[in-house]
């Protein structure tokens, strides 16, 4: 089964809909109950000639669900729909078994608040699923229709934070918290062996990354095809790349003279994963020389070295995966302090 367009594809593609004159509905996954095809937030927008994008269930539902966002065109009701999806259906998109499915269909009118969502990040979109009433929020503001409390709104920034689309109890309501984030993004400090593993991997698990080394017979394209790089030396490399707290950064070379400046920058930065190949004497020196540049505990304690979860990985490709399952877990708040 091939990947679902991202939310971005869905409403940048519901935007060009509107713009050339098109009447618009989105579909969005609210609750998923046992093994359900796409996760909660997943969204499918469809026109008043009944072209779609995206994906609620990954092909199960689609056509049941084309068929009510048209009629949410023509009479603007939203609608919520309730599936479940067999386990004869699960087995035909690549799952074991079966599950149920929960949808809000609505009309997409304002296409300023559409470019917003796609654009302005990260934002979490609050709707009242029995009235319809919508708000915004970011890590700093919200605005719109619903009056939401200190609670509540501390609630929908767990949810940016987590990255995970929700429903939350207002009383006797139901809010539908949609989170739209940025992109997560890894800067990887030398072209080497193992980045060669990890680069398709990491993107594969959705991360933009960035392969950076200034030794130009390392960074090739032929070594590293579709992949961004950069053969800037690495402090001033990780200054552009501006890592926050959607961004990982991985040091792989070995050679203080690339690994020390990046993690200089790095540890200035609200990147959540920092990541340094190594032994632990290799790490112990490490951590002598970011003494002498002003760095303490607090700073060595955001470093994970030796890199990766301990499974017992020898080759690149192992490595490779012991890494991104640690940056995975540190985006989920999995990893033991």
């Amino acid at each position: 089964m091939a990947d679902a367009p991202n939310t971005n594809d869905v409403l940048e593609k519901a935007v060009d809909w509107l713009s050339a004159g098109k009447k618009v509905a989105l579909a969005t996954v609210i609750g998923t109950w046992g093994s359900s095809p796409r996760p909660v937030g997943s969204q499918l927008a469809v026109d008043d000639a009944g072209a779609f994008v995206g994906s609620v269930s990954g092909g199960c539902i689609e056509g049941a669900v084309i068929g009510e966002a048209l009629a949410t065109i023509e009479d603007g009701e939203n609608r919520i729909l309730d599936f479940g999806v067999t386990d004869e259906q699960a087995w035909e998109v690549g799952l074991a078994c079966g599950g149920d499915v929960k949808v809000l269909v609505e009309r997409a009118d304002d296409k300023a608040d559409l470019d917003r969502l796609a654009k302005q990040r990260p934002v979490a979109m609050v709707t009242d699923l029995a009235t319809g009433k919508r708000s915004t929020v970011t890590p700093t503001d919200n605005s719109g229709e619903l009056s939401l409390g200190a609670d509540l709104l501390d609630e929908v920034r767990q949810a940016l934070r987590d990255d995970r689309s929700k429903t939350l109890e207002d009383g006797d309501n139901k809010l539908f918290v949609q989170v739209f984030n940025p992109p997560l993004r890894c800067a990887i400090i030398g072209a080497v062996h193992i980045s060669q593993a990890l680069v398709p991997m990491a993107q594969i698990a959705g991360f933009e990354v960035t392969v950076i080394d200034p030794r130009g017979s390392f960074a090739t394209e032929a070594r590293f095809p579709d992949v961004t790089m950069s053969d800037e030396w690495p402090d001033d490399a990780m200054k552009e790349f501006k890592a926050d707290t959607r961004a990982a950064v991985v040091t792989l070379t070995h050679d203080p003279k690339l690994d020390d400046p990046a993690l200089e920058i790095a540890l200035k930065s609200d990147a959540f994963y920092i990541g340094c190949l190594g032994s632990r004497r290799t790490h112990a020196s490490r951590l002598e020389r970011l003494t002498e540049l002003g760095f303490g505990e607090a700073d060595f304690a955001r470093i994970h070295a030796p890199i990766g979860l301990d499974l017992g990985a020898t080759s690149p490709a192992e490595i490779a995966v012991t890494i991104l399952a640690e940056m995975v877990a540190a985006k989920h708040g999995k990893l033991e302090s």
